[in-house]
């Protein structure tokens, strides 16, 4: 299987160019590949695929197999990958994700190749039961745009949205108090989350100003999370916290997040990066 490994700030995966290559187990090869120290290593595994309603098709599996609905980081290197090889050289680009369709503008340096990517990310989703969240697996906070999670020893209020798959963003004055390796997971996998959910913990600098640290499912703590940064952007807003223009920050690099309340469209914009491509000789 020839592959190409590609990273959004640091939220890498290996890429797969399905009009060229067949997997018949993409969920036991995400598993295989995404190993760091006997496989590739990755965060999961990317299919670029023909698509009939688009320019391309994306299909995302997180390093456990799960298979996700989207990935913004993902999808921007889906875009990059896709113009640079030749495999559609339109600009806008339209994606095919479990999201929806996906409109892409891309930028090119110098060398004309694909540096960064604004993506139309759509409209978030915050009704509970689609995002989806159990409704009696919290309970209403004083803010009328939080619930409170009690898992244990811990209580935390949080804001829930969904960019096509479900985040949970926590506000805290000092993101370096968290322990994410012990909390992530618990909140994940909380029986209010029937699809498991990606957790986020934000500290605000000033209204157009966070830094954010992630657990993803199925995936763990990862280095940047793209649909995370547009739920993180959105929930600033609905909490007063924020404007609806903001950088964020995040472990692999920054990403600019606006959320057109007017159109209300969630656009994310940051860059992609071709790392290197080889060829897996082993089974798969």
């Amino acid at each position: 299987m020839k592959f190409t490994k590609m990273h959004g700030i640091g939220n890498d995966y290996v890429y797969v160019n399905g009009f060229a290559e067949k997997l018949a187990d993409p969920a036991a090869a995400a598993v295989t590949v995404s190993d760091r120290h006997f496989g590739i290593g990755s965060d999961g595994l990317i299919l670029i695929l023909p698509s009939q309603t688009a320019d391309v098709c994306m299909r995302m599996f997180n390093a456990d197999g799960s298979e996700s609905e989207m990935c913004g980081n993902g999808v921007r290197c889906v875009a990059k990958y896709a113009f640079d090889h030749g495999l559609t050289r339109q600009n806008p680009m339209r994606v095919q994700t479990g999201r929806g369709v996906l409109t892409l503008a891309l930028t090119l340096g110098d060398d004309g190749k694909v540096c960064r990517v604004r993506v139309n990310m759509g409209a978030p989703i915050l009704d509970l039961p689609q995002i989806p969240v159990e409704p009696a697996g919290v309970r209403l906070s004083s803010s009328p745009t939080g619930r409170i999670i009690e898992l244990g020893e811990m209580v935390g209020e949080a804001t829930f949205v969904s960019m096509g798959n479900p985040h949970a963003t926590f506000f805290v004055d000092h993101l370096k108090s968290i322990d994410l390796a012990k909390l992530g997971p618990k909140v994940e996998n909380a029986l209010a989350f029937p699809r498991r959910i990606n957790a986020h913990w934000v500290q605000v600098h000033s209204r157009g100003e966070v830094t954010v640290r992630t657990w993803e499912r199925g995936s763990g703590a990862t280095l940047a999370c793209g649909t995370g940064a547009c739920a993180v952007c959105v929930s600033g807003v609905l909490t007063g916290r924020t404007n609806p223009k903001i950088l964020a920050h995040l472990p692999g690099g920054d990403l600019e997040l606006e959320w057109d309340q007017q159109q209300n469209s969630v656009y994310m914009t940051g860059p992609a990066t071709e790392v290197f491509s080889g060829e897996w000789i082993g089974e798969l």
